[in-house]
C-alpha cells in the first residue's frame, strides 16, 4: 500500500507553470473544476462537461492536429476508465506533444463518494504502459510534483502522468458550462495562436 499525502488543490499550478503556452482538454467533475481554477477558465481550456470518457481522445485529435502545440489532457480515474482504449490508440498515434495527467482520488466524487477500481488492485499506471504509451510515471505525494513537472516537459511523448491524491473536494471554482460559448471561446484562441 503506497502512502498517498497528495492535496489535489496544490497539484496543478506547479505541475503545469506556464500552461498558457498549451492547449488543455479536461473531462469532467473534479479535474474539470481543477483546470479551471489554474486556467481560471481560459480560452486555452476544452472542458467535456456531461461527456464521459471522451478527453483523451479528444486530446488525441488536438495533439495530432496541432503538433507544434503541447497538449495537456487533464482527467480523473472514473473518466478514464469509461474509455480505456484511448490509450491504446495514443500508443499506436504516439503523438510526442501529448501529455495525459490523471488527478486519481480514489473514489466517484460526482456520484457519492464511492470507492472507484484504483483503491483495490488496478493500476492506470500498468494499464498506461502496457497501452504502449512511451513514458510513465506515478506520484502520490507533494515532494514528487518538480520530477512530475520536468517528466511532462522533457520525457519522450505521448507521456502518462497517474497523480494519486487523498480523497477531498476540488477546486472551488464556477466554470461556463455554455459548451457553445466553450467551443467558440476555445477556437479562436486555437486559431489565434496558429
Amino acid at each position: 500500500m503506497i502512502d498517498i499525502s497528495l492535496d489535489r488543490r496544490n497539484l496543478l499550478e506547479p505541475l503545469l507553470p506556464g500552461h498558457g503556452d498549451c492547449l488543455i482538454v479536461t473531462g469532467l467533475a473534479g479535474s474539470a473544476r481543477d483546470a479551471a481554477g489554474l486556467t481560471q477558465d481560459g480560452d486555452h481550456l476544452f472542458t467535456m462537461a456531461g461527456c464521459m470518457g471522451a478527453a483523451v481522445a479528444t486530446g488525441l485529435g488536438m495533439a495530432l492536429s496541432a503538433p507544434d502545440r503541447r497538449v495537456v489532457v487533464i482527467t480523473g480515474d472514473g473518466e478514464l476508465q469509461m474509455n480505456l482504449g484511448s490509450l491504446n490508440t495514443v500508443a499506436t498515434q504516439s503523438p510526442a506533444n501529448l501529455s495525459i495527467v490523471c488527478i486519481d482520488n480514489g473514489t466517484h466524487g460526482e456520484t457519492g463518494g464511492q470507492e472507484g477500481h484504483t483503491v483495490n488492485r488496478t493500476s492506470l499506471a500498468k494499464i498506461a504502459e502496457g497501452a504502449g504509451i512511451e513514458s510513465v510515471m506515478t506520484i502520490s505525494s507533494a515532494g514528487e510534483i518538480p520530477a512530475a513537472r520536468d517528466f511532462l516537459k522533457d520525457a519522450p511523448g505521448p507521456r502518462f502522468l497517474w497523480c494519486r491524491v487523498m480523497p477531498g473536494d476540488p477546486t472551488a471554482f464556477k466554470r461556463n458550462l455554455n459548451p457553445a460559448e466553450c467551443r467558440l471561446r476555445f477556437r479562436n484562441a486555437f486559431l489565434a495562436a496558429g
